[in-house]
């Protein structure tokens, strides 16, 4: 009898032992669900310097796709040398953004997550492949682009007459005839993708070294529609986080707060 009762005693403990792990399990559970869902809810958090630079293609994709944002913009070179400290750096290179509990580098990999998370990158791998072939030719005119103030002044004229030329031979003709065979409002598809965004930034970066660059692409006036979109609309209006272009001025002030000289740019030209 004494066995008996032992028994039902002891496998009366064992259940309330074993329902005591399930809910502290459940509770683990749910709050290591919370603490996700917060992570995932938290703004992104952008880092770079004070300027446009291959940052502002991730600006331009979050404003696009409706995202808020914080910025950490380094103020001296002591900045960036903390944030490399950090370790969060894994090339020690910027640009770097937080998002979705994760310290994320290298511009491309930054655009295409963002792309794919907000449904700006295609519907499948096929749209996917024609994006990308876009992004990177408009990468290459983007950088030639944003190196540029910093070309010798000796070099400046021919310099931007190479840009010039390669705006109007070689890219834009092939978004021209893109959207004119497409028939469509946009490059791929027939929504809003991250081509569309990265040649809007591009189209607006070549009207500020020549204005009327666009007389002679009548599809790539698809510009004005894009702007018109009202998330465009908002990242296009003064006191947005579009950054200006770099001028003698702004450079001047990079120079005395990071230490540095044209040459580093020069360098890597």
């Amino acid at each position: 009898m004494f066995a008996l009762s032992s028994c039902i005693q002891g496998g009366q403990q064992e259940e309330s032992s074993s329902t005591s792990v399930l809910v502290r399990l459940f509770v683990l559970s749910c709050l290591s669900e919370n603490q996700e869902l917060r992570i995932m809810a938290a703004k992104p958090k952008l880092y770079y310097f004070d300027g446009r630079g291959r940052m502002e293609s991730v600006r331009w994709l979050l404003a696009a796709a409706g995202v808020e944002y914080e910025e950490v913009l380094f103020q001296t070179a002591e900045d960036f040398k903390n944030l490399i400290k950090s370790g969060k750096l894994m090339y020690d290179q910027v640009p770097m953004v937080e998002m979705d509990g994760m310290s994320i580098v290298q511009t491309r990999a930054i655009l295409k997550y963002i792309a794919t998370k907000y449904n700006l990158y295609g519907k499948d791998l096929k749209e996917r492949a024609i994006i990308d072939m876009y992004v990177e030719g408009m990468r290459d005119l983007n950088d030639m682009i944003m190196f540029f103030p910093f070309s010798l002044p000796e070099e400046k004229q021919k310099i931007l007459n190479y840009i010039l030329e390669r705006a109007t031979q070689r890219f834009f003709p092939v978004y021209e005839k893109a959207l004119k065979d497409h028939g469509k409002n946009y490059l791929v598809g027939n929504q809003l993708s991250w081509a569309d965004v990265q040649l809007l930034e591009v189209i607006l970066m070549v009207e500020e070294l020549k204005s009327d660059i666009l007389s002679a692409f009548p599809k790539l006036q698809f510009k004005a529609r894009v702007i018109r979109l009202p998330r465009i609309q908002k990242f296009l209006q003064p006191g947005s986080p579009r950054k200006p272009p770099v001028d003698d001025a702004s450079f001047e002030v990079w120079r005395k707060a990071y230490n540095i000289d044209k040459n580093v740019f020069l360098q890597h030209m």
